[in-house]
């Protein structure tokens, strides 16, 4: 009777282990998700909103409106603590043909900055110091007077993040931001993945950690603000330059004319007044534009005539109108800088959609990648063969003193013997 009941008991609790599962999976699925009795006010409509620094002085000037009977839940949800590869890898090619429908590239662009834009380098505390944490998706942050608008990059997003689970906001705002300046045309960026959602609106941070477009002394506004998030002059001049991409709307920024020449026609909605001529196109144009300030129908904000009139930033803005192939390597050193600020990664040393294993960890290796045609070693498997040469005593400066696979054939040819003989 009693080992009846220790038997029962066992399949009971065997029964109950297996059932666990279910319930990491109902929490899994409570994450943000649409539903239809969610309204919000006070967020300024954009359907092309595409300045990324909106002035927070002039806030009131936005209409205000409701988004009506389509929102986002906002509430405290379970989420992924980091992001698969594989469903990065996917919507990456989902984001790619929103791009293609949409011409959604600033708004994008601008997500992820401002997601990441908010971190202070003199908190330590995670996520009391801000950065690219995905607290943007929740409607007190929406609501910050930089933000206006981006309830629109949510809305574009939010069928892709439904769609893969396993990826988190923070990683999903700076995959749009990342893939959209490709996709214009821009540089190949070093980006890691991996970055670890806040769970609450609690850990939003205050506002007024983001750059406003006119300040009264603008090169002293940059600098208090991108110097808190540990950036430097040349990040600074280098990442203005992506207002090559997109145009302002005066009805809702305050700045910007109704439309120009270059914006009436669209793509996507018509209007607002764009920095470059071609405005969904990613190059140097933005620089030479500013410099030249030939055409009215081109937007030159008080932040922008900065980098022309500051001798500092001066310096990296009259190289960059001349040579492009400089300011894409340091635009894409600072976009990637800019989108790990505050980030917490799951691993620690986060992960490349390029090779899918994490950064820092050393490349498996498969002989078949390297016995046919000609193809060059990673970095990694060059620093795996390097490390185990020198593990032998050798380096670069120091060869080896005598033949070391030499050494082994007849270590080999010794032992063969030896057993021959113990055979026999």
């Amino acid at each position: 009777m009693t080992s009846l009941s220790a038997t029962a008991a066992a399949a009971a609790t065997n029964a109950a282990t297996r059932l666990l599962p279910s319930v990491t999976t109902s929490a899994s699925a409570a994450r943000l998700s649409y539903r239809s009795t969610v309204s919000f006010s006070s967020l300024r409509s954009s359907t092309r909103l595409s300045q990324f620094f909106l002035p927070q002085t002039q806030k009131n000037s936005f209409r205000r409106f409701s988004t009506g009977r389509i929102g986002y839940s906002t509430v405290s949800s379970p989420k992924c603590a980091a992001s698969d590869p594989e469903q990065l890898k996917s919507a990456r090619e989902d984001i790619k043909e929103l791009l293609k429908t949409k011409f959604c590239h600033p708004i994008l662009v601008r997500l992820g900055w401002h997601d990441a834009g908010t971190y202070n380098k003199n908190i330590e505390e995670w996520p009391q110091r801000g950065g690219a944490n995905g607290s943007l998706r929740f409607e007190i942050e929406l609501k910050h007077g930089a933000n206006a608008g981006l309830v629109n990059a949510l809305k574009l997003l939010q069928p892709i993040k439904e769609k893969y689970s396993n990826v988190t906001y923070a990683d999903l705002f700076q995959l749009a931001s990342a893939t959209a300046i490709e996709d214009a045309g821009g540089p190949k960026l070093p980006m890691k993945y991996g970055r670890v959602d806040v769970s609450g609106p609690e850990q939003c941070p205050e506002e007024g950690r983001l750059p406003d477009a006119g300040p009264p002394s603008p090169a002293s506004h940059l600098r208090d603000v991108f110097y808190r998030m540990g950036l430097n002059d040349k990040e600074i001049v280098a990442l203005s330059g992506a207002h090559t991409l997109g145009r302002s709307r005066p009805d809702r920024s305050g700045w910007g004319k109704p439309e120009t020449k270059y914006t009436k026609d669209g793509p996507g909605a018509p209007g607002g007044q764009s920095w470059t001529v071609q405005w969904l196109k990613f190059d140097n144009s933005y620089f030479k534009d500013i410099k030249e300030r030939r055409d009215e129908d081109l937007l030159v904000l008080p932040t922008d005539a900065a980098i022309f009139e500051d001798p500092s930033f001066k310096e990296y803005a009259e190289k960059y109108a001349v040579d492009q192939d400089a300011f894409f390597k340091d635009y894409a050193e600072a976009h990637a800088a800019l989108s790990n600020l505050g980030a917490k990664f799951d691993p620690p040393e986060g992960f490349s959609l390029d090779d899918s294993s994490p950064a820092g960890q050393p490349e498996m290796f498969v002989a078949a990648k390297y016995s046919t045609g000609k193809k060059e070693l990673s970095d990694s498997m060059k620093q795996k063969i390097r490390a185990e040469y020198e593990g032998f005593g050798g380096s670069p400066d120091k060869p080896l003193q005598s033949n070391y696979f030499l050494n082994i054939m007849i270590v080999v040819a010794v032992l063969a013997i030896v057993t021959s003989f113990v055979m026999n």
